[in-house]
């Protein structure tokens, strides 16, 4: 049977996608390599087909979802750099994403796994996490304020999702958002 050119291609983005929810969900590591494939309504067969090891599948979902919220920045509506990080601050401190690591970002998810996996991996996550604060201290103009703003925005993520209170969860994203708006606006006065 003969696939239409585009099919491979087609097919690794789905087990990214799928594999990638189920990872931020329950752990890479956790995750063994037949469930990842069994979430993509594939054969475990069909994971040598794209990726020769797991350590392979973590950079490519690396990859992928790093590029993921690059392009969810890209479509950002605001020209001003105020309006651009309010957008931005409610679309990631927020309930939502605090309940369903499956559909959110990767860092608060599997940053400590990455940085238990070997040397590859993590200068993949060095090099696409680079591609994302580049944007972002753009926009903030600063590369320091930059990544204290990605490490308060991961940070308050994990912690919010460890509270077994929704109200202590949600007193954790308010006062994040606080705080961040409070000192990249004065950066901006100043």
């Amino acid at each position: 049977m003969r696939y239409r050119p585009k099919h491979k291609e087609e097919k690794r983005k789905e087990l990214l996608q799928a594999s990638g929810s189920l990872a931020k969900q329950n752990g890479f590591a956790a995750t063994g390599v037949d469930a990842l494939m069994q979430a993509a309504g594939v054969t475990s067969g069909a994971f040598y087909g794209h990726f020769a090891s797991k350590s392979e599948l973590l950079e490519a979902l690396i990859e992928s979802e790093l590029l993921a919220s690059r392009e969810m920045w890209a479509g950002n509506p605001h020209e001003t750099a105020e309006d651009w990080i309010a957008f931005e601050l409610d679309r990631y401190l927020n309930l939502a994403h605090v309940k369903h690591p499956e559909a959110g970002c990767i860092l608060p998810s599997l940053g400590a796994e990455i940085a238990r996996a070997d040397v590859s991996v993590r200068k993949t996550y060095a090099r696409e996490l680079a591609k994302g604060h580049a944007i972002l201290a753009k926009r903030v103009g600063s590369d320091e304020l930059a990544w204290a703003m990605i490490c308060q925005l991961v940070g308050a993520i994990l912690i919010a999702r460890a509270m077994p209170s929704p109200a202590m969860q949600r007193t954790i994203l308010e006062s994040s958002k606080q705080f961040l708006k409070s000192n990249l606006n004065q950066s901006h006065a100043g």
